[in-house]
């Protein structure tokens, strides 16, 4: 390998490029020595219009001079990567100039939403902090704009670094802040199951979002902060923040019940969202859900591939099987149903329910429909007849949100009403009501829950390849992978929060694919060994190009991808069941 160049060397070289075709800027490959960080520039793109150059800057520790306290742990680490990586995207935006054609002079990097997770863009270690950003590298059309290319790499980046990566261009208080709130929302999350809870919503806590599409805290208007009912108020001693208080919601079937617009989304929203950190001044850093819990909605449309819905969905006219069951048009409780057997089939501890996205008849069979259609001609066993069991058989917690349904009063722990945004706890009062106004239904749910059975992805059904390329996979926001021929459709998947994550995961795919999908070995082992490779070698093991738009994402966002996958075969492991 050649020895560095220096940034003089870089100035020298894209002098002599001005006015040359755009290609010849690929002779910058390579790696450059500044003063006080190393450039490397990996990629280099081939037209303006094209995706813009690949670069990384590494700065040692000797420069940038972060103190051991913010990398001493991955939680504080963490933490302050995700705050270094939105100065540095605010930087970068206050030093963007037009130069040229296309997205000519841009500085971009992979900026964090309001969850803080591992990325890709940032990487700070007691030997150097390093960035992976973008730049589009200057062109009039397609000719070389080399001077103001030496302006872009060799003023404004290193302006760029120097303001968000090294130590004293920061406020100590406000990076200590970061790696501090980080570090102990991982430990509070840790505290819940051996506190007998799945989710904690602290004092104080901000709720509401902007709107559908700004998840930043609401600030204009009214703004009502959490405060827990006394008789669900629990305490922690944080290991940096000290006391706090809030609400635990315990382990077992909980109701959220009030009117409409009371607030009772928005607290199932907020847990939903807490099986991830959030950044401080977000309002819910100190939200935590048990790490596994898995939203789960109706979803007509979606394809399922060979899952046992016989639990929720069984006898179905002409003897159709659906230990076995397989759709490309899933109705709603079909869906619903499959979405569960998915998310138990993977593991999880707590199923999340709105009543809002769900199936009704999914839900609910009340005592007037069960007397005029009768049990042998309904092939749906309601959700309300297997929650319990769900608990009392499998550890498995449900939280709903319930508007509309007093039946469910039979079968609940707790019951949490909000009323104004305020929570008060209605438990013994909502038994008091399903004592004195019986439903006169009648429980279908059997004496078990019923089989969870794996399945074996077929490999050859996960193909990534389209015409020449063995490979070809896009990602459109959070939301959309083209895998191959075939569109994964992530809208009803709630928890993917960031399109890093949801980049992250088409590599999984194709990673998994490749490395670990014989056809024989069960999905949630496949998983097993994906995440296990990601956490000992860091998301770079998915894609080797080094790219700095990676997140970590969890086992049940990437199970939830290949299962969308309309190609997908599956094959039963009954062995294992």
């Amino acid at each position: 390998m050649p020895p560095p160049r220096t940034a003089e060397d870089l100035r020298r070289l894209l002098v002599r490029l001005d006015g040359r075709g755009y290609k010849a800027y690929k002779e910058i490959a390579g790696v450059y020595r500044f003063p006080h960080f190393t450039l490397f520039i990996d990629h280099v793109q081939g037209d303006p219009f094209a995706a813009p150059s690949r670069v990384r800057v590494r700065v040692p520790q000797s420069h940038a001079g972060f103190p051991p306290e913010t990398y001493q742990t991955p939680s504080r680490a963490v933490g302050v990567e995700n705050y270094l990586a939105r100065r540095f995207a605010a930087i970068a935006r206050a030093t963007d100039r037009q130069r040229g054609t296309g997205s000519s002079g841009r500085i971009d990097i992979d900026a964090p939403g309001q969850e803080v997770l591992r990325r890709t863009a940032i990487t700070l270690t007691a030997e150097w902090v390093e960035a992976r950003f973008t730049v589009g590298l200057p062109a009039r059309g397609r000719t070389i704009l080399g001077h103001q290319a030496v302006e872009l790499l060799l003023q404004d980046v290193p302006h760029v670094v120097r303001q968000a990566l090294f130590y004293r261009a920061h406020d100590p208080g406000v990076v200590r802040r970061h790696a501090e709130v980080n570090e102990d929302a991982d430990w509070l999350r840790a505290q819940l199951a051996h506190r007998g809870l799945v989710a904690f919503v602290a004092d104080g806590a901000i709720l509401p979002r902007r709107s559908g599409v700004d998840d930043r805290p609401l600030q204009e208007g009214i703004v009502v902060p959490f405060e827990s009912p006394p008789s669900l108020r629990v305490s922690f001693h944080l290991p940096n923040g000290g006391p706090i208080e809030g609400m635990g919601i315990p382990q077992g079937v909980t109701l959220i019940v009030g009117g409409g617009y009371h607030g009772k989304s928005t607290l199932l929203r907020a847990i939903e969202r807490g099986v991830y950190n959030h950044c401080p001044d977000d309002g819910r850093e100190f939200v935590v859900t048990v790490p596994d819990a898995v939203k789960i909605r109706a979803e007509d449309g979606r394809a399922v591939a060979c899952v046992n819905i016989s639990p929720f969905i069984d006898n179905l006219p002409f003897g159709q099987s659906t230990r076995r069951f397989s759709t490309p048009n899933a109705s709603g409780s079909t869906s619903q149903a499959a979405n569960i057997m998915e998310a138990l089939e993977v593991g999880t501890s707590l199923l999340l329910i709105d009543e809002d996205t769900s199936a009704t008849n999914f839900m609910i069979r009340d005592h007037r429909m069960q007397e005029l259609i009768a049990k042998e001609h309904e092939p749906i066993t309601p959700f309300i007849d297997k929650v319990r069991q769900l608990y009392t058989e499998l550890g498995v917690s449900t939280i709903l949100v319930i508007g509309g349904s007093g039946d469910y009063f039979d079968v609940a722990d707790t019951v949490i009403a909000m009323q104004a945004y305020r929570p008060w706890e209605a438990t013994q009062r909502a038994k008091e009501i399903a004592a004195h106004y019986a439903t006169g239904r009648h429980a279908e749910g059997g004496k078990h829950f019923g089989d969870i059975t794996p399945r074996a992805p077929d490999p050859r059904s996960v193909d990534p390849s389209k015409g020449r390329r063995e490979v070809r996979v896009k990602v459109h926001g959070t939301r959309v992978i083209q895998f191959g021929q075939e569109t994964i459709d992530l809208n009803a998947v709630e928890q993917i929060v960031h399109p890093a994550q949801t980049r992250a995961i088409a590599a999984a795919l194709v990673y998994a694919r490749q490395r670990y999908m014989d056809g024989r070995r069960p999905l949630r082992h496949v998983l097993e060994l994906v995440m296990r490779d990601v956490e000992a070698k860091g998301l770079d093991v998915l894609d080797p190009r080094l790219v700095g738009d990676l997140a970590a994402f969890r086992p049940h966002e990437l199970a939830a991808a290949l299962n969308r996958l309309r190609s997908l075969v599956m094959r039963p492991v009954e062995s294992e069941t």
